[in-house]
């Protein structure tokens, strides 16, 4: 079992924008006054095919969806929410928060998977829960120790804590449970995704510690990723607000470990963080600005992670 995979599916965005219904509990999000709703999506779009481009530069297989302009779906350039693929074959398919975030869920995206060669053996399907306003956004809310089996989750309106131990049974992960914060207005706010504040690589783990006031449930974070070997990478709070938590490990040509992130995100790490970064991969960044700004989410949420087995 690998943590990181060479293949991404990313969805290009046609209607990007700020997503009013997400708003409400995601504090990353702004207003960008004075700029026209075309000119956010060709910069959002612009932003997308460079990163695209980037990954796949260095051998990453990605594979590009585009979105459709009905359903309205303005944060469908954030799949990793909604979906997530397994080794053995299956798919999990999660309940969202925001109304219209549900309409990005399609199911010609399996078929082109399909058409590629990636085998699809069963759905786990949790949607339904979203009836009873009970939420789990995939990889937001669940940053994922694929090789020692653990699901490190900040509950938050949008990860629900029983959810979050029906998926491990399903999945066999072992729950690692906490709460993140940020300041907002002087007020400690819970975070909204997991992988806002952290991120867990094959060797080494990037966390904001100071994110978790629980002094006990901060302790047992760093036990759990110390068990595993993992060397923890801790950023502060004011890198968390620029993304710098939200990162992802990826396989690139010849196995080649790479660590994806923003711009914005890699101009605020200290050249410490950015050498005990590089003794495990090499640094990818491409600049995310206006996805950033309105989708108060970064190029981790951009990237559904592929680990289905390919039919030979």
């Amino acid at each position: 079992m690998k943590q990181a995979t060479n293949t991404i599916l990313m969805i290009q965005p046609v209607a990007f924008r700020m997503n009013e219904q997400t708003a409400v509990n995601n504090y990353y999000q702004k207003v960008l006054d004075n700029i026209l709703p075309s000119t956010v999506q060709s910069k959002a779009k612009d932003e997308f095919d460079n990163f695209v481009n980037k990954l796949k530069n260095v051998g990453v297989n990605v594979v590009v969806v585009e979105d459709t302009l009905e359903p309205n779906t303005p944060d469908s350039i954030f799949p990793n929410n909604w979906v997530s693929f397994h080794k053995n074959g299956t798919v999990g398919l999660y309940p969202m928060f925001a109304e219209n975030r549900r309409l990005e869920r399609r199911d010609d995206i399996f078929d082109k998977l399909e058409e590629k060669g990636y085998q699809i053996n069963n759905f786990i399907d949790y949607t339904s829960a979203e009836e009873e306003d009970l939420f789990l956004e995939g990889t937001g809310s669940l940053v994922l120790d694929r090789v020692n089996r653990k699901a490190y989750c900040a509950l938050s309106p949008r990860a629900d804590e029983d959810l979050l131990i029906e998926f491990c049974e399903d999945f066999e992960y072992t729950p690692v449970i906490f709460k993140a914060y940020q300041t907002v207005d002087k007020q400690r706010m819970v975070i909204y995704h997991t992988n806002v504040m952290m991120c867990v690589a094959p060797d080494f783990a990037v966390v904001c510690l100071s994110c978790i006031d629980d002094k006990k449930e901060r302790k047992n974070l760093i036990a759990q990723l110390k068990e595993d070997g993992k060397e923890i990478i801790d950023i502060t709070e004011k890198q968390v607000n620029n993304f710098a938590g939200n990162m992802l490990s990826v396989v690139g040509e010849n196995n080649k470990e790479y660590i994806v992130m923003s711009e914005t995100a890699y101009t605020c790490l200290t050249k410490n963080q950015i050498s005990s970064l590089e003794k495990f991969a090499t640094i990818l960044y491409s600049n995310a600005d206006t996805i950033e700004a309105c989708g108060g989410g970064s190029v981790r949420c951009m990237m559904a992670e592929v680990f289905l087995p390919k039919i030979l």
